[in-house]
């Protein structure tokens, strides 16, 4: 049997898979974005220990309701606690615990998302290689459609993560339990670009 083509799809296809090599596809929290939330994702991925640089960190309480300690007044530390307080008639609010140290655990949700998901991943990219070499989409689509893919399985796994749970007091500021998610905002930054290549 004699296949015959109207045109010669040979040097479209060649330039097709060319294409794959002229960009790549970055996934995460850039900090040309958002530095902010670029320093938080990295404190999550790989958990840190904060240190007081003084005599002690002022963790707050609910009952400080986002303000720092030099914004309240009549604030004090009850001699032999280990907490700031003001005086409500004759009894103490709790505004600030004062620690030396804290602990915020690792929470990979990058790593851990690559882990989990990189043979879908694998699977995903060898369907799309196959619309390459059909001539129906090009390459620098192929990784714009990984670079959504990946970042929606990252986000999915920020807002799924229960483990290692939050503290007590993290809990009650913020008034939930997930781990990763407080404002939403790690969440939405999660994003991706494509690059092209010197």
């Amino acid at each position: 049997m004699r296949v015959v083509t109207k045109r010669d799809v040979i040097p479209d296809l060649i330039k097709a898979l060319e294409e794959l090599n002229k960009y790549s596809v970055e996934i995460g929290i850039f900090a040309s974005d958002d530095s902010f939330y670029a320093m938080i994702a990295n404190v999550h991925e790989f958990g840190i220990t904060i240190r007081a640089k003084g005599k002690a960190l002022t963790i707050p309480t609910a009952e400080a309701k986002g303000r720092k300690a030099s914004e309240i007044p009549g604030l004090f530390q009850p001699k032999g606690k280990n907490i700031l307080a003001v005086q409500d008639g004759d009894k103490l609010i709790t505004m600030f615990i004062l620690v030396k140290s804290v602990t915020i655990p690792e929470r990979s949700f990058v790593r851990s998302t690559f882990d989990e998901k990189n043979d879908d991943w694998v699977k995903f990219v060898e369907g799309q290689l196959q619309q390459i070499v059909d001539l129906k989409i090009k390459g620098k689509t192929l990784y714009e459609r990984l670079g959504a893919l990946i970042a929606a399985d990252i986000q999915d796994k920020i807002t799924t993560l229960k483990s290692p749970a939050n503290a007590k007091l993290t809990i009650e500021n913020k008034g939930s339990s997930n781990p990763l998610v407080d404002t939403g905002g790690l969440r939405a930054r999660v994003t991706w670009r494509v690059v092209k290549q010197v």
